[in-house]
């Protein structure tokens, strides 16, 4: 029987990856990189947050930027998204628990020159 919530996507990254470290009871600190990406789609685009675990997280703050594209496997999970308290809405919020990245379209920063 298959996990209903695993989910592989292509996304585009919108923002500057934020690191935030914790330490566990051992006082090992334990680094989590959090920032939102869009899944391209004809109709609806959906923005979902992605959170990175560990060295996963190093690498991608190393090596990623924003405009790219990457395929991200990981568990779905909803949160409560916090709003106002004059809307009586209950939202939802999407976030991905990555287990594993790969690169798809990166933005060059390299520029080719002719030579004369």
């Amino acid at each position: 029987m298959a996990d209903t919530n695993y989910i592989s996507s292509i996304v585009k990254i919108l923002e500057k990856p934020v690191k935030k470290v914790f330490t566990n009871d051992t006082n090992d600190p334990i680094s989590v990189i959090k920032f939102r990406v869009q899944v391209p789609q004809i109709r609806n685009t959906i923005i979902i947050s992605l959170t990175f675990w560990g060295n996963l997280g190093e690498d991608v703050l190393n090596y990623y930027q924003i405009n790219d594209y990457i395929i991200v496997e990981g568990y779905l999970s909803f949160r409560d998204k916090k709003v106002n308290n004059l809307t009586t809405k209950n939202l939802k919020k999407m976030e991905i628990s990555v287990l594993r990245v790969y690169p798809f379209l990166l933005k060059s920063n390299y520029s080719f020159k002719k030579n004369n």
